[in-house]
């Protein structure tokens, strides 16, 4: 026995209404737009000097340290650093900003809560390196001291003497 045609246009019409109520919520929720990208500046008194630079890694091509002028965007330096790696994240840059402190006081890294990318850019230290040291920390806990980064591998005195000014552990 056929089914009244009523009935058949009623259920198409429900499942037209949660169809289109889905597609507005995931409209609404955009899961693909991502996060946007988060830059905290570091308070500073002093001005952006002519020598000032940022470290900039993560979803770029070529991380590294870049200038930073006047009247630089974080575009400018993504640009510098060769763009966006393909199928890169934008929310997965990482930007180091030092902070220019009056009495030119050194800001240094801490081994205890630094990510590869920073630890990366230390003298001496590459990427294989970095994730040593990241390892090394979350196998022993944190460093209670910097001479016990010699204690990571590949890490000898001399690497450790290229990086002891720019460490803590704090």
């Amino acid at each position: 026995m056929k089914r009244p045609r009523s009935n058949n246009t009623i259920i198409i019409f429900v499942l037209a209404i949660i169809i289109a109520g889905g597609v507005a919520t995931l409209f609404q929720l955009r899961p693909w737009a991502g996060e946007p990208v988060e830059i905290i500046l570091p308070e500073v008194k002093a001005a952006i000097s002519d020598t000032t630079e940022i470290y900039i890694g993560g979803a770029v091509a070529n991380p590294g340290w870049y200038p930073l002028d006047d009247d630089s965007t974080i575009n400018d330096v993504i640009r510098s650093a060769g763009g966006l790696t393909d199928g890169a994240d934008p929310s997965e840059i990482k930007l180091f900003i030092p902070a220019q402190i009056e009495a030119d006081e050194q800001q240094l890294i801490s081994l205890n809560r630094a990510d590869t990318w920073l630890l990366d850019a230390l003298p001496g230290i590459g990427p294989t390196t970095a994730q040593r040291i990241v390892d090394y920390r979350e196998a022993n806990g944190p460093f209670v001291t910097v001479y016990e980064l010699m204690l990571v591998p590949g890490i000898g005195e001399s690497t450790f003497n290229n990086v002891k000014d720019y460490v803590t552990v704090e």
